[in-house]
């Protein structure tokens, strides 16, 4: 992983802290996440009239994750619905790499040497680590959709890795992914709530379509990324979002930093810098 691509996803991680925060609106989560998830979609389209189609090699990988991202759009609505995000996000976000590595050695056969297997490791015990610092009691149901949640991160990271790399053209992946993806949660929504429920989301329409630019151009880095540089390295380096969330709630939103949170942000911060250092090797 070369630098330019290193600071790249890690720009991508703040952008995708910061969409994440927006799911929180004071409006129902999926009606948040089908608000963001259709800005992504316009955005997507736009991009697709400059960019074209991707390969048909792909097409089989889009139909996965955008199937997948459905699943991962309601996992995460139902998680934040029973559970607080300062637990939900950092159990999501933190299972998720370690899931992603098993897979990748398993089906992509990228090669990672043991410095940056262990990076993904440390960067993930971190990221579990802040969840439970902040939570005095586990709910087991936010714990379970958090971890459904994983999975469902673990299944779209390794298709849109793969289905970019047959695509020839990432940009035009990215593009049809998110018109896919926002199309696919859309339709969910219409079928199940109706017209009037969509009508909700006028008050949160403008910083949900802030989340929803931010979450594309987040994305958009890490399918690019992943065609130049091991999926699960990409991956893992993208769920360092949460020590840019931790950063901002302690710095800008004064939250106390408890302990255990300040030794869970260093775990990520040694895990980022084994990673880093394993591109060396």
């Amino acid at each position: 992983m070369s630098l330019t691509v290193f600071l790249a996803v890690l720009a991508a991680a703040a952008l995708h802290a910061g969409w994440n925060a927006v799911v929180k609106l004071r409006v129902e989560p999926l009606l948040a996440i089908v608000l963001i998830n259709g800005s992504c979609a316009v955005l997507g389209l736009v991009v697709l009239l400059f960019s074209g189609f991707p390969a048909r090699e792909a097409w089989g990988w889009l139909a996965l994750s955008g199937g997948v991202h459905l699943l991962y759009g309601l996992a995460l609505a139902e998680a934040y619905r029973v559970g607080d995000m300062g637990f939900v996000y950092p159990v999501a976000r933190g299972a998720a790499p370690m899931m992603t590595l098993i897979g990748s050695l398993i089906f992509v056969g990228d090669p990672l040497p043991p410095l940056a297997i262990a990076g993904i490791v440390v960067l993930g015990s971190g990221i579990a680590l802040m969840a439970f610092s902040r939570a005095s009691i586990v709910d087991g149901r936010a714990l379970l959709f958090a971890l459904l949640t994983a999975c469902t991160i673990t299944l779209y990271t390794i298709a849109d890795g793969l289905g970019a790399r047959a695509s020839g053209n990432p940009h035009a992946y990215a593009a049809a992914m998110f018109v896919l993806d926002g199309g696919f949660l859309l339709l969910y929504t219409l079928a199940t709530r109706g017209v009037d429920w969509l009508k909700q989301a006028r008050p949160a329409l403008i910083p949900g379509m802030a989340g929803g630019a931010m979450g594309f151009v987040a994305y958009w880095i890490v399918i690019w990324a992943m065609t130049v540089a091991p999926i699960a390295l990409v991956a893992a380096l993208r769920e360092s979002s949460i020590l840019f969330a931790t950063l901002i709630a302690i710095f800008v939103l004064k939250e106390k930093a408890v302990p255990l949170r300040i030794a869970a942000a260093l775990f990520i911060v040694v895990g980022i810098v084994l990673m880093r250092m394993a591109t060396f090797i």
